[in-house]
Protein backbone atom coordinates (compact mmCIF):
# COMPACT_ATOMS: atom_id res chain seq x y z
CA UNK A 1 0.00 0.00 0.00
CA UNK A 2 1.30 3.45 -0.92
CA UNK A 3 -0.99 6.36 -0.15
CA UNK A 4 -4.03 4.22 -0.89
CA UNK A 5 -2.67 2.30 -3.90
CA UNK A 6 -2.97 -1.47 -3.50
CA UNK A 7 -0.37 -3.07 -5.78
CA UNK A 8 -1.66 -6.61 -5.12
CA UNK A 9 -5.19 -5.63 -6.13
CA UNK A 10 -3.82 -3.86 -9.21
CA UNK A 11 -1.90 -6.99 -10.21
CA UNK A 12 -5.01 -9.15 -9.84
CA UNK A 13 -7.00 -6.75 -11.99
CA UNK A 14 -4.34 -6.67 -14.72
CA UNK A 15 -4.20 -10.47 -14.82
CA UNK A 16 -7.97 -10.80 -14.87
CA UNK A 17 -8.17 -8.38 -17.80
CA UNK A 18 -5.50 -10.33 -19.68
CA UNK A 19 -3.04 -7.45 -19.84
CA UNK A 20 -0.51 -9.20 -17.60
CA UNK A 21 0.53 -12.45 -19.28
CA UNK A 22 2.90 -13.75 -16.56
CA UNK A 23 5.72 -14.24 -19.05
CA UNK A 24 9.35 -13.87 -18.03
CA UNK A 25 12.23 -12.77 -20.27
CA UNK A 26 13.16 -16.44 -20.47
CA UNK A 27 9.72 -17.20 -21.88
CA UNK A 28 10.25 -14.61 -24.63
CA UNK A 29 13.74 -15.84 -25.47
CA UNK A 30 12.82 -19.52 -25.43
CA UNK A 31 9.83 -18.90 -27.70
CA UNK A 32 12.07 -17.14 -30.23
CA UNK A 33 14.68 -19.92 -30.06
CA UNK A 34 12.04 -22.60 -30.57
CA UNK A 35 10.52 -20.76 -33.52
CA UNK A 36 13.76 -19.93 -35.35
CA UNK A 37 16.97 -21.15 -33.69
CA UNK A 38 19.16 -20.26 -36.66
CA UNK A 39 17.67 -16.83 -37.23
CA UNK A 40 19.83 -13.76 -36.58
CA UNK A 41 18.96 -12.37 -33.15
CA UNK A 42 21.71 -9.72 -32.83
CA UNK A 43 23.83 -7.93 -35.40
CA UNK A 44 26.19 -5.62 -33.50
CA UNK A 45 28.18 -2.68 -34.91
CA UNK A 46 30.78 -0.69 -32.97
CA UNK A 47 32.33 2.60 -33.99
CA UNK A 48 35.79 1.71 -32.70
CA UNK A 49 35.78 -1.43 -34.84
CA UNK A 50 34.51 0.33 -37.95
CA UNK A 51 30.94 0.53 -39.15
CA UNK A 52 31.66 -1.30 -42.41
CA UNK A 53 30.94 -4.71 -40.89
CA UNK A 54 29.38 -6.07 -37.67
CA UNK A 55 31.63 -7.10 -34.80
CA UNK A 56 29.21 -9.80 -33.70
CA UNK A 57 26.35 -11.74 -35.27
CA UNK A 58 24.40 -14.10 -33.01
CA UNK A 59 21.62 -16.49 -33.95
CA UNK A 60 18.84 -17.09 -31.46
CA UNK A 61 20.41 -20.43 -30.54
CA UNK A 62 23.75 -18.71 -29.96
CA UNK A 63 22.11 -15.96 -27.92
CA UNK A 64 20.40 -18.59 -25.80
CA UNK A 65 23.70 -20.39 -25.17
CA UNK A 66 25.42 -17.11 -24.26
CA UNK A 67 22.67 -16.18 -21.80
CA UNK A 68 22.87 -19.63 -20.19
CA UNK A 69 26.63 -19.34 -19.78
CA UNK A 70 26.45 -15.80 -18.42
CA UNK A 71 23.74 -16.82 -15.96
CA UNK A 72 25.92 -19.65 -14.68
CA UNK A 73 28.92 -17.37 -14.32
CA UNK A 74 26.99 -14.70 -12.45
CA UNK A 75 25.53 -17.26 -10.05
CA UNK A 76 29.03 -18.68 -9.46
CA UNK A 77 30.14 -15.16 -8.46
CA UNK A 78 27.48 -15.14 -5.77
CA UNK A 79 24.95 -13.00 -7.63
CA UNK A 80 21.43 -14.16 -6.90
CA UNK A 81 17.77 -13.22 -6.50
CA UNK A 82 17.22 -9.57 -5.71
CA UNK A 83 20.83 -8.52 -6.27
CA UNK A 84 21.22 -5.44 -8.43
CA UNK A 85 23.56 -5.57 -11.43
CA UNK A 86 24.58 -2.26 -12.98
CA UNK A 87 24.72 -2.33 -16.79
CA UNK A 88 26.75 0.69 -17.81
CA UNK A 89 27.39 -0.26 -21.41
CA UNK A 90 26.61 1.25 -24.79
CA UNK A 91 24.37 -0.74 -27.14
CA UNK A 92 26.71 -3.72 -27.26
CA UNK A 93 25.75 -7.38 -27.45
CA UNK A 94 27.21 -7.87 -23.97
CA UNK A 95 24.45 -5.66 -22.57
CA UNK A 96 21.70 -7.86 -24.01
CA UNK A 97 23.31 -11.09 -22.83
CA UNK A 98 23.91 -9.81 -19.30
CA UNK A 99 20.42 -8.34 -18.94
CA UNK A 100 18.73 -11.61 -19.89
CA UNK A 101 21.20 -13.64 -17.80
CA UNK A 102 20.53 -11.50 -14.74
CA UNK A 103 16.79 -12.00 -15.12
CA UNK A 104 17.30 -15.76 -15.44
CA UNK A 105 18.82 -15.98 -11.96
CA UNK A 106 16.42 -13.50 -10.36
CA UNK A 107 18.90 -10.63 -10.21
CA UNK A 108 17.78 -7.11 -11.13
CA UNK A 109 19.37 -5.33 -14.12
CA UNK A 110 19.96 -1.62 -13.51
CA UNK A 111 20.66 0.05 -16.88
CA UNK A 112 22.91 3.09 -16.47
CA UNK A 113 23.61 5.67 -19.14
CA UNK A 114 27.26 5.55 -20.15
CA UNK A 115 27.47 9.33 -19.86
CA UNK A 116 27.02 9.19 -16.07
CA UNK A 117 30.04 10.11 -14.00
CA UNK A 118 31.08 10.03 -10.33
CA UNK A 119 28.38 12.36 -9.03
CA UNK A 120 25.49 10.31 -10.45
CA UNK A 121 27.07 6.90 -9.86
CA UNK A 122 27.99 7.58 -6.25
CA UNK A 123 24.32 7.98 -5.48
CA UNK A 124 22.85 5.40 -7.87
CA UNK A 125 25.17 2.51 -7.05
CA UNK A 126 25.14 3.26 -3.36
CA UNK A 127 21.38 3.64 -3.12
CA UNK A 128 20.74 0.38 -5.01
CA UNK A 129 23.49 -1.45 -3.08
CA UNK A 130 24.69 -2.65 -6.45
CA UNK A 131 26.50 -5.99 -6.17
CA UNK A 132 28.07 -6.13 -9.62
CA UNK A 133 28.56 -3.70 -12.48
CA UNK A 134 29.47 -4.28 -16.11
CA UNK A 135 31.40 -1.43 -17.76
CA UNK A 136 33.48 -0.80 -20.89
CA UNK A 137 37.25 -0.60 -20.59
CA UNK A 138 36.96 2.57 -22.61
CA UNK A 139 34.21 4.31 -24.51
CA UNK A 140 34.47 7.68 -26.19
CA UNK A 141 37.83 8.20 -24.54
CA UNK A 142 36.66 7.70 -20.95
CA UNK A 143 38.43 5.33 -18.54
CA UNK A 144 35.52 3.56 -16.85
CA UNK A 145 37.54 1.16 -14.66
CA UNK A 146 39.49 4.05 -13.14
CA UNK A 147 36.24 5.88 -12.41
CA UNK A 148 34.60 2.90 -10.71
CA UNK A 149 37.77 1.99 -8.81
CA UNK A 150 37.84 5.50 -7.43
CA UNK A 151 34.31 5.06 -6.11
CA UNK A 152 34.67 1.55 -4.66
CA UNK A 153 35.71 2.66 -1.15
CA UNK A 154 32.31 4.37 -0.92
CA UNK A 155 30.43 1.32 -2.28
CA UNK A 156 30.79 -1.54 0.23
CA UNK A 157 28.16 -3.68 -1.49
CA UNK A 158 29.97 -3.66 -4.87
CA UNK A 159 31.67 -7.06 -5.03
CA UNK A 160 32.33 -7.36 -8.76
CA UNK A 161 33.50 -4.98 -11.48
CA UNK A 162 33.29 -6.68 -14.88
CA UNK A 163 35.04 -4.95 -17.76
CA UNK A 164 34.22 -5.49 -21.44
CA UNK A 165 37.32 -5.50 -23.68
CA UNK A 166 39.65 -6.13 -20.73
CA UNK A 167 42.03 -9.08 -21.15
CA UNK A 168 42.83 -9.18 -17.44
CA UNK A 169 41.16 -10.96 -14.53
CA UNK A 170 38.17 -8.59 -14.57
CA UNK A 171 37.50 -9.09 -18.26
CA UNK A 172 33.96 -9.88 -19.40
CA UNK A 173 35.11 -12.74 -21.60
CA UNK A 174 37.03 -14.36 -18.75
CA UNK A 175 34.53 -13.77 -15.95
CA UNK A 176 31.25 -14.19 -17.82
CA UNK A 177 31.67 -16.05 -21.10
CA UNK A 178 34.62 -18.35 -20.29
CA UNK A 179 34.51 -18.75 -16.52
CA UNK A 180 34.14 -22.52 -16.56
CA UNK A 181 30.94 -22.29 -14.54
CA UNK A 182 28.12 -24.62 -15.54
CA UNK A 183 25.58 -22.93 -17.82
CA UNK A 184 22.07 -22.43 -16.48
CA UNK A 185 19.43 -23.25 -19.10
CA UNK A 186 16.04 -21.60 -18.87
CA UNK A 187 14.48 -24.69 -17.27
CA UNK A 188 16.90 -24.40 -14.34
CA UNK A 189 16.66 -20.65 -13.86
CA UNK A 190 15.12 -18.84 -10.90
CA UNK A 191 13.60 -15.71 -12.45
CA UNK A 192 11.62 -13.32 -10.34
CA UNK A 193 7.86 -13.74 -10.29
CA UNK A 194 6.54 -11.91 -13.38
CA UNK A 195 4.89 -9.39 -11.05
CA UNK A 196 8.08 -8.66 -9.08
CA UNK A 197 10.82 -6.14 -9.93
CA UNK A 198 12.78 -7.25 -12.99
CA UNK A 199 14.48 -3.97 -13.86
CA UNK A 200 15.47 -0.86 -11.91
CA UNK A 201 15.64 2.31 -13.99
CA UNK A 202 16.51 5.66 -12.48
CA UNK A 203 14.39 8.56 -13.62
CA UNK A 204 16.22 11.08 -15.75
CA UNK A 205 14.75 14.01 -13.89
CA UNK A 206 15.95 17.51 -14.63
CA UNK A 207 16.06 18.50 -10.95
CA UNK A 208 16.61 16.75 -7.63
CA UNK A 209 17.78 13.23 -6.83
CA UNK A 210 16.82 10.56 -9.36
CA UNK A 211 14.20 8.05 -8.28
CA UNK A 212 14.52 4.32 -8.91
CA UNK A 213 11.55 3.19 -11.00
CA UNK A 214 10.68 -0.49 -10.59
CA UNK A 215 9.17 -2.49 -13.44
CA UNK A 216 8.42 -6.20 -13.67
CA UNK A 217 8.43 -8.49 -16.67
CA UNK A 218 4.63 -8.21 -16.84
CA UNK A 219 4.71 -4.44 -17.36
CA UNK A 220 7.44 -4.70 -19.97
CA UNK A 221 5.78 -7.53 -21.86
CA UNK A 222 2.52 -5.57 -21.77
CA UNK A 223 4.40 -2.65 -23.33
CA UNK A 224 5.94 -4.83 -26.03
CA UNK A 225 2.52 -6.32 -26.75
CA UNK A 226 0.81 -2.93 -27.00
CA UNK A 227 3.47 -1.37 -29.22
CA UNK A 228 3.82 -4.50 -31.33
CA UNK A 229 0.09 -4.63 -31.99
CA UNK A 230 -0.19 -0.92 -32.77
CA UNK A 231 2.74 -1.11 -35.20
CA UNK A 232 1.88 -4.54 -36.59
CA UNK A 233 5.35 -5.89 -35.80
CA UNK A 234 6.16 -9.51 -36.62
CA UNK A 235 9.12 -11.88 -36.52
CA UNK A 236 10.11 -10.58 -39.95
CA UNK A 237 10.92 -7.11 -38.64
CA UNK A 238 14.48 -5.89 -38.20
CA UNK A 239 14.78 -3.49 -35.26
CA UNK A 240 17.46 -0.79 -35.56
CA UNK A 241 18.64 -0.11 -31.99
CA UNK A 242 20.66 3.07 -31.60
CA UNK A 243 18.60 4.63 -28.77
CA UNK A 244 20.61 3.81 -25.62
CA UNK A 245 19.62 0.71 -23.69
CA UNK A 246 20.34 2.78 -20.57
CA UNK A 247 17.01 4.51 -21.15
CA UNK A 248 13.55 2.90 -21.09
CA UNK A 249 12.93 3.56 -24.78
CA UNK A 250 16.02 1.59 -25.72
CA UNK A 251 15.63 -1.07 -23.06
CA UNK A 252 11.94 -1.92 -23.41
CA UNK A 253 10.76 -0.47 -26.74
CA UNK A 254 13.81 -1.81 -28.62
CA UNK A 255 15.65 -4.63 -26.77
CA UNK A 256 12.67 -6.34 -25.13
CA UNK A 257 10.45 -5.54 -28.12
CA UNK A 258 12.78 -7.24 -30.60
CA UNK A 259 13.03 -10.45 -28.55
CA UNK A 260 9.28 -10.41 -27.87
CA UNK A 261 8.63 -10.32 -31.63
CA UNK A 262 11.34 -12.85 -32.40
CA UNK A 263 12.87 -10.36 -34.81
CA UNK A 264 16.43 -9.27 -35.51
CA UNK A 265 18.08 -6.54 -33.43
CA UNK A 266 20.73 -4.41 -35.19
CA UNK A 267 22.92 -2.44 -32.76
CA UNK A 268 24.81 0.79 -33.44
CA UNK A 269 26.66 2.06 -30.38
CA UNK A 270 27.43 5.62 -31.53
CA UNK A 271 25.00 7.55 -33.68
CA UNK A 272 26.66 8.70 -36.86
CA UNK A 273 23.90 9.48 -39.38
CA UNK A 274 25.70 8.49 -42.58
CA UNK A 275 26.94 5.23 -41.10
CA UNK A 276 23.58 4.57 -39.44
CA UNK A 277 21.60 4.97 -42.64
CA UNK A 278 24.08 2.74 -44.48
CA UNK A 279 23.74 0.05 -41.81
CA UNK A 280 19.95 0.29 -41.94
CA UNK A 281 19.97 -0.19 -45.68
CA UNK A 282 22.52 -3.02 -45.52
CA UNK A 283 20.72 -4.95 -42.77
CA UNK A 284 17.18 -4.32 -44.00
CA UNK A 285 16.00 -2.39 -40.94
CA UNK A 286 12.21 -2.00 -40.84
CA UNK A 287 11.50 -0.57 -37.37
CA UNK A 288 13.13 2.07 -35.17
CA UNK A 289 12.39 3.90 -31.93
CA UNK A 290 14.22 7.17 -31.34
CA UNK A 291 13.86 10.88 -30.69
CA UNK A 292 13.10 13.49 -33.34
CA UNK A 293 16.74 14.46 -34.09
CA UNK A 294 17.47 10.93 -35.29
CA UNK A 295 14.65 11.06 -37.81
CA UNK A 296 15.76 14.50 -38.96
CA UNK A 297 19.32 13.22 -39.41
CA UNK A 298 18.13 10.23 -41.44
CA UNK A 299 16.17 12.52 -43.75
CA UNK A 300 19.22 14.76 -44.12
CA UNK A 301 21.41 11.84 -45.21
CA UNK A 302 18.86 10.66 -47.75
CA UNK A 303 18.31 14.17 -49.10
CA UNK A 304 22.07 14.40 -49.58
CA UNK A 305 22.14 11.31 -51.78
CA UNK A 306 22.42 8.56 -49.17
CA UNK A 307 20.68 5.18 -49.50
CA UNK A 308 16.99 4.92 -48.67
CA UNK A 309 16.43 2.41 -45.84
CA UNK A 310 13.36 0.23 -45.82
CA UNK A 311 11.98 1.58 -42.56
CA UNK A 312 8.30 0.72 -42.27
CA UNK A 313 7.58 2.04 -38.78
CA UNK A 314 9.20 4.67 -36.56
CA UNK A 315 8.36 5.33 -32.92
CA UNK A 316 9.21 8.97 -32.22
CA UNK A 317 9.14 10.09 -28.59
CA UNK A 318 10.76 12.52 -26.19
CA UNK A 319 9.56 15.72 -27.87
CA UNK A 320 6.98 16.82 -30.39
CA UNK A 321 7.77 16.09 -34.03
CA UNK A 322 8.04 19.25 -36.16
CA UNK A 323 5.64 19.04 -39.13
CA UNK A 324 8.50 19.62 -41.57
CA UNK A 325 10.25 16.46 -40.31
CA UNK A 326 7.09 14.40 -40.68
CA UNK A 327 6.63 15.66 -44.22
CA UNK A 328 10.26 14.99 -45.17
CA UNK A 329 10.08 11.44 -43.81
CA UNK A 330 6.95 10.78 -45.84
CA UNK A 331 8.42 12.22 -49.02
CA UNK A 332 11.91 10.70 -48.74
CA UNK A 333 11.19 7.30 -47.17
CA UNK A 334 7.44 6.86 -47.52
CA UNK A 335 7.44 6.61 -43.73
CA UNK A 336 4.76 7.69 -41.29
CA UNK A 337 6.54 8.66 -38.06
CA UNK A 338 4.34 7.75 -35.08
CA UNK A 339 4.31 10.18 -32.16
CA UNK A 340 4.45 8.70 -28.67
CA UNK A 341 4.04 9.92 -25.12
CA UNK A 342 5.64 7.94 -22.34
CA UNK A 343 7.72 8.16 -19.19
CA UNK A 344 9.80 5.84 -17.03
CA UNK A 345 6.89 5.27 -14.67
CA UNK A 346 4.48 4.30 -17.44
CA UNK A 347 6.64 3.15 -20.36
CA UNK A 348 4.42 3.88 -23.39
CA UNK A 349 1.18 5.70 -22.64
CA UNK A 350 -0.03 6.85 -26.03
CA UNK A 351 0.95 6.23 -29.65
CA UNK A 352 -0.26 7.30 -33.07
CA UNK A 353 -0.87 4.30 -35.32
CA UNK A 354 1.16 4.34 -38.59
CA UNK A 355 -1.96 4.56 -40.74
CA UNK A 356 -2.78 7.96 -39.26
CA UNK A 357 0.73 9.18 -38.55
CA UNK A 358 0.81 11.77 -41.33
CA UNK A 359 -2.51 13.15 -40.16
CA UNK A 360 -2.04 13.01 -36.38
CA UNK A 361 1.65 12.91 -35.41
CA UNK A 362 2.30 16.60 -35.99
CA UNK A 363 -0.67 17.73 -33.93
CA UNK A 364 -1.02 15.03 -31.25
CA UNK A 365 1.00 12.64 -29.13
CA UNK A 366 -1.17 9.66 -29.98
CA UNK A 367 -3.99 7.85 -28.22
CA UNK A 368 -3.84 5.41 -25.32
CA UNK A 369 -2.21 2.07 -26.09
CA UNK A 370 -3.76 -1.25 -25.12
CA UNK A 371 -4.00 -1.73 -21.38
CA UNK A 372 -3.63 1.99 -20.56
CA UNK A 373 -6.23 4.57 -19.54
CA UNK A 374 -5.57 8.30 -19.88
CA UNK A 375 -7.47 11.07 -18.10
CA UNK A 376 -7.34 14.85 -18.44
CA UNK A 377 -8.42 16.26 -15.09
CA UNK A 378 -7.63 18.83 -12.44
CA UNK A 379 -5.43 18.17 -9.41
CA UNK A 380 -8.42 16.55 -7.66
CA UNK A 381 -9.09 14.11 -10.53
CA UNK A 382 -12.19 15.97 -11.66
CA UNK A 383 -12.40 15.35 -15.45
CA UNK A 384 -12.09 18.39 -17.71
CA UNK A 385 -14.06 19.05 -20.91
CA UNK A 386 -12.74 17.92 -24.28
CA UNK A 387 -10.07 20.29 -25.59
CA UNK A 388 -9.37 21.88 -22.21
CA UNK A 389 -5.84 21.65 -20.83
CA UNK A 390 -5.36 19.88 -17.52
CA UNK A 391 -3.16 17.39 -15.74
CA UNK A 392 -2.47 14.14 -17.59
CA UNK A 393 -3.20 11.12 -15.38
CA UNK A 394 -2.66 7.50 -16.40
CA UNK A 395 -3.13 4.00 -15.06
CA UNK A 396 -3.06 0.44 -16.34
CA UNK A 397 -0.93 -2.53 -17.28
CA UNK A 398 2.24 -0.59 -18.13
CA UNK A 399 2.33 1.31 -14.86
CA UNK A 400 5.39 0.90 -12.64
CA UNK A 401 5.42 -1.04 -9.37
CA UNK A 402 6.63 1.93 -7.34
CA UNK A 403 9.82 3.76 -6.41
CA UNK A 404 12.67 1.63 -5.08
CA UNK A 405 13.00 2.09 -1.29
CA UNK A 406 10.75 5.16 -1.44
CA UNK A 407 7.11 4.11 -1.18
CA UNK A 408 6.20 7.47 0.31
CA UNK A 409 6.91 9.20 -3.02
CA UNK A 410 4.29 7.15 -4.85
CA UNK A 411 1.16 9.29 -4.57
CA UNK A 412 -1.27 6.98 -6.39
CA UNK A 413 -4.65 6.72 -4.76
CA UNK A 414 -7.01 3.74 -4.45
CA UNK A 415 -8.09 4.05 -8.10
CA UNK A 416 -4.49 3.83 -9.30
CA UNK A 417 -4.29 7.12 -11.19
CA UNK A 418 -0.74 8.51 -11.48
CA UNK A 419 -0.08 12.19 -12.08
CA UNK A 420 2.38 12.32 -14.99
CA UNK A 421 3.37 15.90 -14.27
CA UNK A 422 2.46 16.79 -17.85
CA UNK A 423 -0.29 19.13 -18.95
CA UNK A 424 -2.34 17.99 -21.94
CA UNK A 425 -5.69 18.14 -23.68
CA UNK A 426 -7.64 15.44 -25.54
CA UNK A 427 -9.58 15.60 -28.80
CA UNK A 428 -12.85 13.90 -29.70
CA UNK A 429 -11.05 10.74 -30.85
CA UNK A 430 -9.02 10.31 -27.67
CA UNK A 431 -5.73 11.66 -29.06
CA UNK A 432 -3.81 13.74 -26.54
CA UNK A 433 -1.50 16.71 -26.96
CA UNK A 434 1.12 17.51 -24.34
CA UNK A 435 0.82 21.19 -23.60
CA UNK A 436 3.49 21.78 -20.98
CA UNK A 437 4.55 20.60 -17.54
CA UNK A 438 2.62 21.21 -14.35
CA UNK A 439 5.91 22.25 -12.74
CA UNK A 440 7.25 23.97 -15.83
CA UNK A 441 4.73 26.56 -16.88
CA UNK A 442 5.00 30.28 -17.47
CA UNK A 443 2.23 32.36 -15.88
CA UNK A 444 2.11 35.97 -17.07
CA UNK A 445 -0.42 38.20 -15.31
CA UNK A 446 -2.36 35.16 -14.19
CA UNK A 447 -2.56 33.62 -17.66
CA UNK A 448 -0.80 30.37 -18.56
CA UNK A 449 1.39 30.63 -21.64
CA UNK A 450 1.04 27.48 -23.79
CA UNK A 451 4.76 26.71 -23.67
CA UNK A 452 4.73 23.66 -25.94
CA UNK A 453 2.60 25.43 -28.55
CA UNK A 454 4.96 28.41 -28.70
CA UNK A 455 7.97 26.09 -28.86
CA UNK A 456 6.33 24.30 -31.80
CA UNK A 457 5.88 27.63 -33.59
CA UNK A 458 9.56 28.41 -33.11
CA UNK A 459 10.53 24.93 -34.37
CA UNK A 460 8.80 25.70 -37.65
CA UNK A 461 11.09 28.66 -38.32
CA UNK A 462 13.39 27.64 -41.21
CA UNK A 463 16.53 28.68 -39.30
CA UNK A 464 15.63 27.22 -35.89
CA UNK A 465 16.88 23.71 -35.13
CA UNK A 466 15.94 23.58 -31.45
CA UNK A 467 13.79 25.73 -29.17
CA UNK A 468 12.71 26.05 -25.55
CA UNK A 469 10.61 28.53 -23.59
CA UNK A 470 11.25 29.29 -19.91
CA UNK A 471 9.99 31.90 -17.51
CA UNK A 472 11.89 34.54 -15.58
CA UNK A 473 10.64 36.66 -12.65
CA UNK A 474 8.92 39.99 -13.20
CA UNK A 475 7.61 42.18 -10.36
CA UNK A 476 4.61 43.47 -12.27
CA UNK A 477 3.63 40.50 -14.43
CA UNK A 478 4.78 37.71 -12.13
CA UNK A 479 6.70 36.05 -14.97
CA UNK A 480 7.78 36.80 -18.49
CA UNK A 481 8.94 34.36 -21.17
CA UNK A 482 12.37 33.90 -22.69
CA UNK A 483 12.91 31.92 -25.88
CA UNK A 484 16.11 29.91 -26.24
CA UNK A 485 16.84 28.94 -29.86
CA UNK A 486 19.58 27.00 -31.61
CA UNK A 487 20.15 28.05 -35.20
CA UNK A 488 21.19 26.32 -38.41
CA UNK A 489 23.56 29.16 -39.34
CA UNK A 490 25.65 31.94 -37.80
CA UNK A 491 23.50 34.88 -38.89
CA UNK A 492 21.99 37.09 -36.16
CA UNK A 493 18.53 36.34 -34.81
CA UNK A 494 17.03 39.28 -32.94
CA UNK A 495 13.85 40.04 -31.04
CA UNK A 496 12.59 41.70 -34.21
CA UNK A 497 13.11 38.43 -36.07
CA UNK A 498 11.26 36.55 -33.35
CA UNK A 499 8.35 39.01 -33.28
CA UNK A 500 8.03 38.90 -37.07
CA UNK A 501 7.83 35.11 -36.99
CA UNK A 502 5.31 35.06 -34.16
CA UNK A 503 3.14 37.54 -36.01
CA UNK A 504 3.36 35.53 -39.22
CA UNK A 505 2.37 32.40 -37.30
CA UNK A 506 -0.77 34.08 -35.96
CA UNK A 507 0.07 33.47 -32.30
CA UNK A 508 -1.73 35.70 -29.83
CA UNK A 509 0.48 38.61 -28.78
CA UNK A 510 0.13 37.83 -25.09
CA UNK A 511 1.98 34.57 -25.76
CA UNK A 512 5.01 36.14 -27.48
CA UNK A 513 8.31 35.78 -25.59
CA UNK A 514 9.82 39.03 -24.29
CA UNK A 515 13.44 37.89 -24.58
CA UNK A 516 15.45 35.66 -26.91
CA UNK A 517 18.74 33.89 -26.30
CA UNK A 518 20.80 32.18 -28.99
CA UNK A 519 22.34 28.95 -27.74
CA UNK A 520 24.76 26.59 -29.48
CA UNK A 521 22.98 23.52 -28.13
CA UNK A 522 20.38 22.81 -25.48
CA UNK A 523 21.51 21.36 -22.14
CA UNK A 524 19.97 17.90 -21.97
CA UNK A 525 19.91 15.08 -19.47
CA UNK A 526 20.72 11.44 -20.19
CA UNK A 527 17.29 10.85 -21.75
CA UNK A 528 17.66 13.80 -24.11
CA UNK A 529 15.20 16.04 -22.23
CA UNK A 530 16.04 19.73 -22.07
CA UNK A 531 17.19 20.78 -18.61
CA UNK A 532 15.07 23.86 -18.35
CA UNK A 533 16.23 24.71 -14.86
CA UNK A 534 19.62 25.55 -16.38
CA UNK A 535 17.96 27.75 -18.98
CA UNK A 536 15.97 29.48 -16.24
CA UNK A 537 19.23 30.33 -14.51
CA UNK A 538 20.46 31.98 -17.71
CA UNK A 539 17.17 33.80 -18.29
CA UNK A 540 17.17 35.25 -14.78
CA UNK A 541 19.41 38.09 -16.01
CA UNK A 542 16.37 39.59 -17.72
CA UNK A 543 14.53 40.00 -14.41
CA UNK A 544 14.18 43.62 -13.35
CA UNK A 545 15.82 44.61 -10.08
Amino acid sequence: MTDGFDLAAHARAMRAAGWWQDKTFDDLLEAAITASPGKRAIVAYRKDKGFDRPVKVMSYAELGAAVAQAAGSLRAMGVGPGDVIGLMLPNWWEFVVTAFAACRIGAVPNPLMHIFRERELRFMLGFAETKAIVIPKSFRGHDFPAMIDGLRPELPALDHVIVVDDDGPRGFDRLVMNSGAAPIPAAEGTPADPGEMAVLMYTSGTTGEPKGVMHCSNTQVACATALGNRFGLTAEDVHFAVTPFGHMTGYTAMMVQAIYCGGTMVLQDVWEPEAGVAIMAREGATHMAAATPFLSDICGVIAGGGPVPGLRTFLCGGAQIPPVVIERARELIGLGASSLWGMSEGLAGSLTEPARAHEKSASTDGRAVEGVELLIADENLAPLPQGETGRLWFRGALQFLGYFKRPGLDARGPEGWFDSGDLAYMDAEGYIRINGRSKDIVIRSGENIPVVEIESILYRHPRVTDAAIVGYPDKRMGERACAFVALADDRPFSMDDLRAWMEESGAARQYWPEAVEIIASMPRNAAGKIQKFLLKEQAAKYAAD
